[in-house]
């Protein structure tokens, strides 16, 4: 029996129920118990030392809290790396944190999010508004620094987040730091694998990002989040932006169709904000044809 998105949790859009209410507000003292611990602990250890781990350790916590069981395959690097990640959730940005202690880029509206946008900010996440056309050079100059302070930065080059199902094709702007690639910096690409919840997790059409993280932190139990770290390459090998990303992309896509056992399916929303049309109805069923 093939598992509809009502399965695992409060559909979108759908009221949460007075136990889910009761899981948002044990799950959010959670994570303030946490916070009065590491955050003494951090600025402690900043007098001592210049890099602190704490923030990697609060966010693996935090993930946790949230109900990601999260479980890592592959070696990433420590230092001196560019990861390059397909994107589902904000759910990410903590397992990633907390696996690697990496920084972020990260769309601008993620900020404004209840505990995740200051989580983000604790980490030193590089927002980005795709709206200021005249600020990328503001962006990459920060994205530079923070490569440079947390020895590794991701980037989600799609621009947005999916179902989980699908991967949008890849923005570059934010790869123009490695033309050229700053020396001794290696790019390893990450694929992250959800599972089954994917779809139902994802932050994708209409839903605000309040309505997405109530709706997860509603959630009852726990959700297996699969981080794979791939094989890193050379930027050097492959001059420019766009051979980057598609080097990243070519390693990527194979993985994710390998977790989920069938190719990869158009994404089904329009998105704007990053120039992506879904496919139209003859499209979509010459694409199921094709598959089936």
């Amino acid at each position: 029996m093939t598992a509809k998105a009502d399965d695992f949790g409060p559909a979108r859009g759908a009221p949460i129920s007075l136990a889910g209410h009761v899981r948002i507000a044990l799950r959010v003292i959670g994570l303030l118990l946490a916070l009065l611990v590491c955050v003494p602990l951090h600025y402690v250890w900043r007098t001592i030392h210049y890099g602190s781990p704490i923030p990697m350790l609060f966010l693996r916590m935090a993930a946790r809290l949230c109900g990601a069981r999260v479980r890592t395959q592959g070696t990433h690097l420590r230092r001196d790396v560019f990861f390059i990640a397909n994107h589902v959730s904000w759910v990410d940005i903590l397992a990633l944190a907390g696996a690697s202690g990496t920084a972020f880029v990260a769309k601008a509206e993620l900020e404004r999010a209840p505990v995740v946008g200051w989580l983000s900010k604790l980490n030193r996440t590089v927002f980005v508004s795709r709206e200021d056309r005249m600020g990328v050079a503001d962006q990459i100059n920060r994205l530079k620094e923070a490569l440079a302070d947390n020895w590794s930065v991701t980037v989600f080059p799609e621009g947005t987040t999916t179902d989980g199902q699908s991967l949008l094709p890849f923005k570059t702007a934010m790869l123009r730091v490695l033309e050229p690639p700053p020396p001794g910096v290696l790019v390893q690409p990450v694929m992250l694998d959800y599972g089954p919840v994917a779809e139902w997790i994802g932050w994708i059409g209409d839903e605000s990002g309040v309505a997405n993280a109530l709706r997860v932190l509603a959630r009852k139990g726990s959700f297996r989040l699969n981080v794979h770290y791939l094989e890193p390459f050379d930027p050097r090998d492959h001059p420019g932006r766009k051979a980057i990303a598609a080097a990243a992309r070519a390693r990527i896509e194979p993985a994710l169709e390998a977790a989920l056992g069938r190719s990869l399916r158009p994404f089904a929303l329009d998105v704007p904000q990053v120039r992506f049309t879904a496919p139209s109805a003859p499209e979509q069923a010459a694409h199921d044809r094709a598959e089936g």
